[in-house]
């Protein structure tokens, strides 16, 4: 002590800063260091103990975690300036395989945790709900169980909770409704039961609601109708019944709407594509909804893909898809469309100027008439095609080799006829090709020998003759 106070008797005033210099940096605990340490040490220690979960580290992200450089500087953690508190936990794709500590609830300054494409199992800890900076939650593709945690409810600056593909169980946490800066809520590919809760219509800045393939129940909430911003409905894969409450349709903001298999009923506006101009993705197939496809469609500028497979629709297809050049998907398979007469198929026309178009799928229908010639003009881009179980007659067009990176040509259990042209051997991506139960004859040519990829070929009941090439 004698030493450090001894500079600070010369009664000069040219000492006086020198003095506190000499204090301040020979001071063994500076007093202004207390806090921040206090609080880095709670910070490492979380992390430490996290990292005593981990049970496999494929890619090794754990070696840099030790005393050797800085918390901050381990891999995966990001901190805040000038606090050097972890805001940023980001350890995704990393093949991890663990539980997650309770003591990432220590982490008070964590605004961001991304822990998805890992193997994490054992329950979400409730320590997660006491995060307060919390804005970003990514536990997707892990292994996850129980409930998720209900004081989540409680953390008013969450923007992003994404729970999806884990084992989570429990019915849909109601008390999310009460966070309203939440724009993106993933629970799709879990086990979650009960209805669908009235208060997700409190979510006013959802802009996604994923909640697909789990076990929910009962009805579709009104309330979600006044969700202004959503883009992205997805209920698909659950057991879900009634009709689509009518202020769904009127969500001028929707994107994406998709609720395949469910025992929803039901028709579709007539006026769909007026009061969802921004639709994209319509997927609402194995349901039971029926009536007429509205012609309305025919404005749907921006749709991208249609599927209504599996349904009761019925009638003539009247809708002019040239409207929606960015088309990729038409599947209107295992319906009533179509009256067995000639003229079933004018749609083709339209569906020429739909040159990205990928997927036609009109299958287990009551299409008639023949082919039209317009079917050679379709999109070069053509993957798969399928007419089978439909009242079509006539030949089948010449063209057909223009589509060259079809893998799938089904147009089998039909009332075709005429003879099977040797072009069919240039559609060389093909895998399957069925062409059995009509009325075609003459030979069969031999050019599908030079189809290398075909692994399923079916010519059975037709009226061919002479020898298999």
């Amino acid at each position: 002590m004698f030493n450090y106070l001894l500079p600070c008797k010369t009664p000069f005033l040219f000492y006086s800063l020198f003095c506190y210099l000499f204090l301040l940096l020979n001071a063994p605990f500076p007093a202004f260091a207390v806090n921040t340490s206090n609080g880095n040490q709670t910070d490492r220690l979380a992390l430490l103990a996290m990292k005593a979960e981990i049970i496999h580290d494929p890619s090794g992200v754990m070696k840099s975690w030790n005393d050797s450089v800085h918390f901050c500087n381990w891999e995966g953690v990001t901190c805040g300036v000038p606090e050097q508190r972890v805001t940023t936990l980001n350890l995704s794709s990393h093949g991890l395989a663990g539980s997650l500590s309770v003591y990432i609830g220590n982490l008070s300054f964590l605004s961001r945790l991304n822990l998805e494409l890992n193997h994490f199992h054992g329950e979400i800890p409730q320590e997660v709900g006491r995060l307060s900076r919390l804005r970003y939650l990514n536990l997707t593709n892990n292994s996850f169980s129980g409930e998720i945690p209900s004081n989540l409810s409680a953390r008013s600056n969450l923007i992003w909770l994404r729970l999806g593909f884990n084992n989570l169980i429990g019915s849909s946490p109601h008390q999310l409704g009460s966070l309203q800066k939440l724009e993106r809520v993933q629970l799709h590919y879990n086990n979650l039961t009960s209805p669908l809760p009235e208060s997700l219509g409190n979510l006013s800045s959802a802009r996604s609601l994923s909640l697909a393939v789990n076990s929910l129940e009962g009805t579709i909430p009104d309330t979600l109708g006044r969700l202004k911003n959503l883009e992205f409905l997805g209920l698909g894969l659950n057991k879900v019944s009634g009709m689509v409450p009518p202020s769904i349709y009127n969500l001028s903001s929707m994107k994406m709407l998709t609720f395949p298999y469910n025992q929803l009923h039901g028709s579709l506006p007539s006026d769909s594509a007026f009061t969802l101009p921004n639709l994209q993705v319509l997927n609402i197939g194995h349901n039971q909804f029926s009536g007429f496809l509205p012609e309305s469609l025919s404005h749907a500028t921006n749709l991208v893909e249609l599927d209504i497979n599996g349904s009761n629709f019925t009638g003539k297809v009247n809708i002019d898809f040239g409207g929606s050049p960015s088309l990729l998907w038409l599947v209107l398979a295992s319906n009533f469309l179509g009256t067995q007469e000639s003229g079933d198929l004018h749609f083709f026309d339209f569906l020429t100027r739909c040159r990205n178009l990928q997927v036609l799928d009109l299958s287990d229908n009551q299409f008639g008439g023949k082919l039209p010639n317009s079917m050679s003009n379709l999109s070069t881009r053509l993957v798969t095609l399928r007419l089978s179980s439909n009242q079509l007659s006539g030949s089948i067009p010449t063209g057909i080799e223009n589509f060259v990176n079809l893998t799938e040509l089904t147009i089998a259990k039909n009332n075709l006829s005429g003879t099977i042209s040797a072009s069919i051997g240039n559609l060389r991506m093909l895998r399957r090709l069925d062409m059995s139960e009509n009325e075609f004859s003459g030979h069969i040519p031999s050019s599908p020998a030079n189809i290398t990829q075909l692994y399923s070929f079916h010519l059975e009941k037709n009226n061919f003759t002479g020898s298999i090439p």
